[in-house]
């Protein structure tokens, strides 16, 4: 049985005799029944054999995974850990050799995954955005050292000791008034 509800407004309370009167809402509910179409087996036939598929089959459901965040300078990267899947380590949708051109970025962006020998082991997949490319391969180094402390605590001491858990605070000073940039100043003349 369906339900309507249908509200009405401004009932005057007939106990109140100030002149500023109390509204009180009224609502009456309406029982409609309501009724199935029964299909015939002519209609069946129309129907596609993927609408009969179980929710087991659907090839759409997503994955489980491990998220983390890496952060350097102004460079963000979102880090997800899946543990099926083809072992891939994915850079914004590239592989991360074809993402990073510089040798020693593409060793700092997997340098968390080799030190716990799992490179080959996982699927990952990266978003990373902000920064240059250096700043962006340090913030996977600490994104993926995060994650792989998420998925196994046990990681959490070799990592520390390597350094990658730790966030590096050093960002770029802000410029000031009267000068260049932070510290720079304009060129002084004698005469």
């Amino acid at each position: 049985m369906a339900t309507i509800t249908k509200k009405t407004t401004k009932a005057k309370n007939p106990s109140d005799s100030n002149k500023d009167k109390e509204d009180v809402k009224i609502e009456s509910k309406i029982s409609i029944p309501v009724t199935t179409a029964v299909l015939s087996a002519d209609d069946l036939d129309d129907i596609p054999a993927d609408a009969f598929k179980l929710d087991k089959e659907i090839p759409g459901k997503p994955d489980r995974y491990f998220e983390a965040i890496g952060r350097r300078k102004t460079a963000v990267a979102r880090i997800r850990l899946y543990t099926r899947g083809d072992k891939v380590f994915l850079v914004n949708g590239k592989s991360f050799t074809e993402y990073f051109k510089l040798p020693q970025d593409q060793q700092t962006a997997i340098s968390s995954m080799n030190k716990m020998k799992c490179l080959d082991k996982f699927k990952v997949s990266v978003l990373v955005k902000g920064g240059g490319r250096s700043a962006q391969a340090e913030a996977i180094r600490h994104g993926t050292a995060r994650v792989l402390v998420d998925f196994n605590l046990n990681f959490r001491k070799r990592l520390r000791k390597a350094g990658y858990l730790t966030r590096d605070p050093r960002m770029r000073e802000r410029k000031k008034f009267g000068l260049k940039r932070a510290r720079k100043s304009p060129q002084w003349a004698k005469r």
